[in-house]
């Protein structure tokens, strides 16, 4: 069994007690703005996407209506029909006038098909690469942009979870659909997603604006606060890594989290059990026997009996592939966007974050968690420490790489 350390070892911080839940959010706020250095922004209308019915729907009816510009950037670019109506909406908008911009990872949109990327250039559509993988060094191949991003006319954003492939079709109905999250926003919160691509683009091409870019102000369209958390590979203490130390040690009841990829190091297992320990009841969502990364879940399997024994409920989905990465603390806020629970996010890709503070965008992710746990297993203590030497082998194993995964 890995040992993390004890509570009184670390510097953990326990949320105020009592706190009202506009007092909790006013509290996560400020502790967020004055520790990242990044304002949220108020007035901002949010609309939660499950599976790729809901998702690829709201974001090729949003590309369809463009006017002016459409930026998209994306880790996955693989096959179907999925990616093909994708690549005809973004033609169809560059031939009618619509600036058009297309980024994709080197690395992770490696298998796009080719006549998909004749068919955008010639019809207009700027499409520029992040690190191909051919032209780097080791180091700088494993520095992926994992961020998703669409933002429409400046006014509509789209980020989470997905990719555009066929396996994200459907509505996790079986182990061919997998199950994902994706949040449409509206609002000044726009600006910040944008910058999250504009910060990428830059890298890639010489043009970062042009005449077509407005740069208009965005008008109050919902109630929701929303703080926008970048993350980028270098060395020291990342950002991310302090938006999710906040938010387990702000929780004061429940704190759920579902992610695709868990492979954390012990300091974020020592955080989730510290929180168990003092009376917040912590629920983590995993893939199960559909995983499409192996490796990563035996990484994150090493550290089951030392969260089983702080008392943290661990369940793993079964229908199909959980690719979502949502967050949610008490009733009053909710994480949604492309990081993982794991190192590679953590330490080594660009990734985007949503912190949102808004008591019935939170309760939807609750209510989805919630249908989620229907059709998952929970992992038992008194089985898990039985499993087979073998399993262990494997786990540990891992170990060495853990920090890649």
């Amino acid at each position: 069994m890995t040992s993390t350390r004890t509570e009184s070892q670390g510097s953990h911080v326990a949320a105020a007690p009592s706190l009202s839940p506009a007092e909790h959010k006013q509290r996560m706020r400020r502790l967020l703005e004055r520790l990242i250095g990044i304002a949220a922004t108020e007035g901002n209308a949010l609309l939660a996407l499950r599976n790729g019915d809901e998702i690829f729907a709201a974001m090729l009816k949003s590309i369809r209506s463009a006017e002016h510009t459409v930026d998209m950037m994306t880790f996955v670019y693989w096959r179907g029909d999925i990616a093909r109506q994708f690549a005809e909406a973004l033609a169809d908008r560059a031939q009618n006038g619509v600036r058009v911009r297309l980024l994709l990872d080197g690395f992770g949109s490696r298998q796009i098909e080719r006549n998909l990327l004749d068919l955008m250039e010639r019809a207009g559509v700027e499409v520029a690469w992040f690190r191909k993988p051919l032209y780097l060094t080791p180091f700088k191949q494993n520095h992926r942009c994992h961020r998703k991003v669409v933002v429409v006319d400046e006014e509509t954003a789209f980020t989470g979870g997905v990719g555009i492939a066929e396996e994200w079709c459907g509505d996790a109905r079986n182990e061919h659909e997998w199950r994902d999250t994706h949040v449409q926003v509206r609002g000044p919160a726009v600006d910040g997603i944008a910058a999250a691509f504009a910060q990428n683009w830059a890298e890639c091409h010489d043009t970062l604006f042009d005449k077509r870019d407005r740069f208009s102000d965005h008008t109050r369209e919902g109630d929701a606060v929303v703080q926008v958390v970048r993350g980028s590979a270098s060395l020291g203490w990342q950002d991310m890594q302090t938006l999710l130390r906040v938010m387990i040690e702000c929780s004061q009841e429940r704190f759920r989290l579902a992610t695709a990829y868990f492979a954390p190091d012990a300091y974020f297992i020592d955080l989730l059990c510290a929180a168990a320990r003092r009376g917040v009841e912590v629920e983590i969502l995993l893939p199960g026997p559909h995983t499409d990364k192996r490796v990563c879940q035996l990484a994150g399997q090493h550290f089951y009996e030392d969260l089983l024994d702080c008392g943290v409920r661990i369940f793993e989905y079964q229908p199909t592939m959980m690719h979502a990465k949502v967050i949610t603390v008490d009733q009053v806020a909710a994480l949604i966007g492309s990081t993982n629970f794991n190192r590679r996010s953590l330490d080594h890709d660009e990734e985007v974050m949503l912190a949102v503070l808004d008591e019935d965008f939170a309760a939807t992710f609750n209510r989805h968690f919630d249908e989620d746990l229907q059709v998952s297993q929970q992992i038992e203590k008194g089985r898990w420490i039985r499993r087979s030497a073998t399993r262990r082998l494997r786990e540990a194993a891992v170990a060495p790489i853990r920090r890649f995964l």
